[in-house]
């Protein structure tokens, strides 16, 4: 199973952009697959939007930016979990790694 962390965030989003200088290092790291959309990015956002709006209908509770980890997200997909907000590295890691492990799945 390829699971994604798809990244959903604001190009005026400062602390989005900050995550922006390890957060795809770190979930290469963990053997995942990163997805980044900004919102602004209407192609890619209405691509990823499905996966969004499943967990945030009507995108009140999300974060900036918002971490959602699922599977076959161009599919069938189905959410593992998600990481809200901005996050010291090590933090993130932890964080994206706590979602794996409650979810039962062992990265390589």
């Amino acid at each position: 199973m390829q699971l994604a962390v798809i990244k959903f965030s604001s190009e005026d989003c400062g602390i989005c952009h900050k995550m922006s200088f390890y957060d795809q290092k770190v979930v290469a790291e963990l053997g995942l697959q990163f997805i980044d959309v900004k919102m602004q990015d209407t192609a890619t956002y209405r691509k990823y939007r499905k996966v969004l709006l499943s967990q945030y209908p009507d995108k009140s509770e999300m974060g900036w930016p918002t971490y959602i980890i699922c599977d076959s997200p161009e599919g069938e997909f189905q959410i593992v979990g998600e990481v809200k907000g901005g996050h010291p590295k090590g933090e993130f890691r932890s964080r994206i790694q706590g979602v794996l492990d409650s979810a039962g799945i062992s990265q390589n």
